[in-house]
């Protein structure tokens, strides 16, 4: 009887003992991972809108060259075109599947928009375009073809008024990580600090 106690006593100590350790290992998982993954920042921006402009260059950019971030925040551009000119800009920028790519040109637009967006007339807008375009690897009949494509036009513009619907939004950038409304300053320094709080 007392061997048999002592073989059950022990055992039920050893199956502890490995429950402490699975549960401990547990902890130590870091919890980052999952919340990591869903880390999403959201822009809702004009092409047109030199804030825009400033915040791509100064805190999107710097989040997608952060080597302790870029691998976890995921950053989506909203178009949410407020005149022809952005709404143009878009379509191009909608010739490009390449998720790279299509950020590449995205930048160069924001870097170039005192340039292209100053034209007199649309048509100086477009050829202004077309040329930030073909440095992204575009052809200029498939630029025209963008250009010329309602399907396009109507999928933006419906996202468009699904977002002020949605989120009131009225003016632009209207930024937003995980659903959650940023209201700070547009600089790297304080959008990683709060970037920083999801993790």
């Amino acid at each position: 009887m007392t061997n048999n106690f002592l073989y059950k006593f022990f055992f039920n100590i050893i199956g502890i003992f490995f429950i402490v350790i699975f549960l401990s290992a547990c902890e130590k998982t870091p919890k980052n991972n999952v919340k990591a993954e869903q880390l999403i920042v959201k822009v809702y921006s004009s092409l047109t809108c030199p804030h825009c402009a400033n915040f791509h260059a100064k805190v999107i950019v710097s989040l997608k060259n952060d080597n302790s971030l870029k691998d976890i925040v995921k950053f989506e551009h909203h178009s949410f075109p407020l005149e022809i000119k952005a709404l143009n800009a878009e379509k191009i920028l909608h010739c490009i599947d390449n998720k790279e790519k299509r950020f590449e040109l995205l930048t160069n637009l924001y870097k170039e928009q005192r340039n292209w967006a100053s034209g007199s007339n649309i048509g100086d807008i477009n050829k202004a375009l077309k040329k930030i375009g073909e440095k992204s690897g575009l052809k200029e009949e498939d630029m025209n073809s963008c250009l010329k494509d309602d399907n396009i036009q109507e999928k933006i513009l419906e996202k468009l008024i699904d977002a002020k619907k949605r989120f009131k939004i009225s003016s632009t950038p209207t930024i937003f990580i995980n659903e959650k409304k940023y209201e700070g300053k547009h600089n790297y320094k304080h959008f990683k600090k709060e970037i920083e709080k999801f993790l």
